[in-house]
């Protein structure tokens, strides 16, 4: 197994960023308590509801979603062979492996822990990538495997799922005032903070979702001690996806936060509302890293 490296830089914008969010949830939390009828067991039970769905499901909601198939040894024996290699290297049980029938070259990992967790190519990426690029995406993968991803994005967005759901939903929480002037002010001061919470803890934790890709990136060249070869599958990956039709784009754009680059139909998303950083700039820190392990 080799030295699994940190990144304190990265660590610490990460544990900023998990800081601001727990302080616009403690002050979403805290208006619900002063306006609204909702008692903390009712709204633990609600939003721990919630919670349990997205950790459970999520593996076999993201395979259903793309229409991916889990696929044994025997059908794809030398993706099966690179995987288990890395996961080796990776100090990781192995994970289940997909396949999904798509012309867009891409990758994901989902699942609630190590022992259940899946990696899934698409039937493009490994036509389009040369056995190197293809470890180094694969080792990608299993770094946010590794790093708990799936968990700690789980965890940092379940109450911004609750916000969201409060904005839609007012009439059916209510406020429980006697004194229907005081119950709408109550039930628009709830539904605006649920509306500020929602956007927030949205860029803060697409801004944690960036920083993980960078820690996932760095993890892949740790694996792989080929920081060029990921770089490389990023440029491949990119250059195809410019040539897929906007159609192809459109049906796994929900997915784009799984993937190892998003799939996007039309003109470039603001680095501030993006779920993982430009390529150009994992690049840049893959290019670095690998001028470092030269020494």
């Amino acid at each position: 197994m080799k030295k699994w490296y940190s990144d304190y830089g990265l660590q610490a914008r990460m544990l900023l960023t998990m800081f601001l969010l727990a302080v616009v949830y403690l002050f979403f939390l805290a208006v619900l308590s002063a306006y609204a009828n909702i008692g903390t067991y009712a709204l633990i039970v609600f939003a721990g509801f919630f919670l349990l769905i997205q950790f459970f499901l999520s593996d076999k909601l993201v395979l259903w979603t793309m229409g991916g198939r889990i696929v044994t040894e025997q059908e794809e024996p030398r993706l099966h062979e690179t995987v288990s290699r890395l996961c080796a290297i990776a100090d990781l049980p192995m994970p289940k492996i997909a396949v999904v029938g798509s012309n867009v070259p891409n990758a994901f990992a989902t699942g609630r822990s190590q022992g259940s967790a899946v990696v899934a190519v698409t039937t493009s990426l490994k036509q389009k990538l040369s056995q190197p690029e293809l470890e180094a995406v694969l080792a990608h993968e299993l770094s946010h495997v590794k790093n708990r991803d799936m968990l700690v994005i789980t965890i940092a967005s379940f109450l911004s799922t609750v916000a969201a759901l409060l904005a839609r939903n007012m009439l059916f929480f209510g406020t429980g005032s006697r004194d229907d002037r005081k119950g709408a002010g109550a039930a628009v001061i709830i539904f605006i903070v649920s509306i500020i919470v929602w956007i927030l803890s949205f860029l803060l934790i697409r801004a944690l979702s960036r920083y993980r890709e960078f820690a996932a990136d760095r993890g892949s060249a740790i694996i792989t001690g080929q920081p060029s070869h990921l770089a490389s599958a990023l440029m491949t990956i990119s250059g195809a996806m410019e040539r897929v039709p906007s159609r192809d784009l459109r049906e796994v754009e929900a997915m784009n936060a799984f993937f190892i680059i998003p799939a996007v139909s039309g003109e470039s998303i603001m680095n501030l509302l993006s779920t993982h950083p430009s390529v150009e700039a994992r690049i840049r820190a893959l290019t670095e890293m690998e001028r470092k392990m030269e020494f």
